[in-house]
């Protein structure tokens, strides 16, 4: 590797990051991590904060799982790759489909389709509900309900059905026959309900006023997020996904749960879905699926859907897929990984150490007037909304984001900004001393607003 001064030259002067605008890259450069530790990332200058984000949502076991690493390593050497195109396979995906059907039974589900990742599986699931309803004989069910507010990845799919408008206006037109439904934000939303039950409600309403519009014979499926993660971590009532999948039924619609970022024991429970008690129909997975130490999605799938595709004809060939679906280092990775969160029971450490969090970030909400509204209190996810103004919920300029952001990153912890949210989703396997670090890392930054 090039040395510091090589790096630090280079910086952004020929790489264009995701989610950010490249000539601002390089008048800030990012900052570089060098290494990572336990729940601890590092700094070129040696800096040496909490990960507060868990890489993106996706270091549930921390930097420094052995077993993990090893496995990957093992498989390299064995078999770095091979197609897992019809017609051939490989030892290590054979056992990644058996270890995820397990994972995901009580669920439901008893099939997968492997990805490269989140944004991969959203676009496989979209179009597997169209071919669904297809094979059924009901062709003209295209169409596609989701939430205000939600993330679904950025393929051309996923972005059609995402919730948040800065996704979509720079590439619009995108996929026909997508609509939005209000997202279950009692802090802001069109009915300026604050009871997150009557809000359900509400939604649910809407949802039906919007399927008899479309016309249900042509909606394909619903898409959501258990808890809506980078729009700002929105935690639905518990009512709410019951609400939804009812009305799925009700209209021979498809749910699919999105469990890219609630999966893998960040809720509390092993799946967002489990966590409000709800099947779904499909789901879709990544980032926890091997802690985020290689690329790996997947679309796991019931058996009301699998069969059809199973028992069809021809028309049943799924013609979509990826040079890296099933890769054998990717498949080692998530073995080893479903092994040890198992055996880490991290769904348990998410749901004490998420509950210290949002206590502690509740408590300075009453000490610091720019904190509007706090989100969290299911597993690690926790939103903070800042605020210029608390009572008219007027959202925190970028100036002071970014202020209050390095703040908290100097005084020991990396957060995330979106927007005028703080956004944090610690790995899964955090100890109470570094939920308390996070939190006086928190009082620092909002003390430097």
């Amino acid at each position: 590797m090039k040395d510091d001064n090589f790096l630090r030259e280079m910086n952004a002067r020929h790489l264009w990051h995701p989610m950010g605008h490249p000539g601002e890259q390089q008048a800030n450069a990012p900052k570089i991590i060098k290494s990572a530790a336990g729940v601890r990332i590092t700094d070129i200058d040696g800096h040496d904060p909490v990960d507060a984000v868990g890489g993106l949502w996706c270091v549930n076991l921390g930097y420094s799982n052995d077993v993990v690493k090893q496995a990957i390593s093992d498989q390299l050497w064995q078999l770095p790759y091979y197609s897992a195109f019809a017609g051939s396979t490989n030892p290590a995906a054979i056992e990644a489909s058996y270890a995820v059907q397990e994972f995901f039974a009580e669920d439901g589900m008893t099939r997968v389709f492997f990805t490269s990742g989140g944004s991969d599986s959203v676009d496989t699931a979209l179009r597997m509900a169209r071919q669904y309803h297809r094979l059924r004989g009901e062709p003209t069910r295209t169409k596609f309900l989701s939430l205000k507010k939600g993330y679904h990845g950025t393929h051309w799919g996923g972005a059609s059905v995402n919730g948040n408008n800065r996704f979509r206006i720079t590439y619009e037109p995108l996929l026909p026959g997508c609509f939005h439904l209000p997202s279950p934000y009692t802090y802001r939303n069109p009915f300026g309900e604050t009871n997150g039950a009557l809000l359900a409600q509400k939604i649910a309403a809407a949802m039906v006023d919007e399927i008899e519009f479309q016309d249900p014979s042509t909606i394909a499926a619903f898409i959501m997020e258990p808890i809506q993660g980078a729009g700002g971590v929105i935690v639905p009532d518990a009512s709410f996904m019951k609400h939804m999948r009812e009305i799925c039924d009700r209209y021979g619609i498809l749910m699919i749960s999105d469990e890219v970022i609630t999966g893998f024991g960040r809720t509390g429970d092993w799946t967002g879905a489990r966590h409000w008690g709800v099947q779904p129909d499909m789901m879709t997975i990544a980032k926890g699926i091997t802690s985020g130490y290689f690329p790996v999605g997947g679309v796991v799938l019931g058996d009301k859907v699998a069969e059809v595709f199973e028992k069809a004809g021809p028309e049943g060939n799924i013609w979509t897929g990826y040079t890296y679906s099933a890769h054998p280092v990717g498949a080692a990775a998530v073995v080893a990984c479903l092994s040890e969160t198992l055996r880490l029971d991290t769904k348990n450490n998410a749901a004490v150490r998420g509950a210290q969090l949002y206590e502690g970030v509740k408590k300075l909400a009453e000490k610091y007037d720019i904190i509007g509204d706090v989100r969290g209190g299911h597993g690690l996810m926790m939103g903070i909304e800042l605020v210029s103004d608390r009572e008219k919920k007027t959202p925190m300029d970028a100036a002071t984001m970014k202020r209050v952001h390095q703040a908290t990153y100097e005084a020991g912890a990396m957060v995330r900004l979106g927007a005028h949210n703080i956004l944090m989703s610690p790995p899964l396997v955090i100890s109470e001393a570094e939920i308390d670090v996070i939190l006086s890392s928190l009082d620092a930054g909002f003390a430097a607003a």
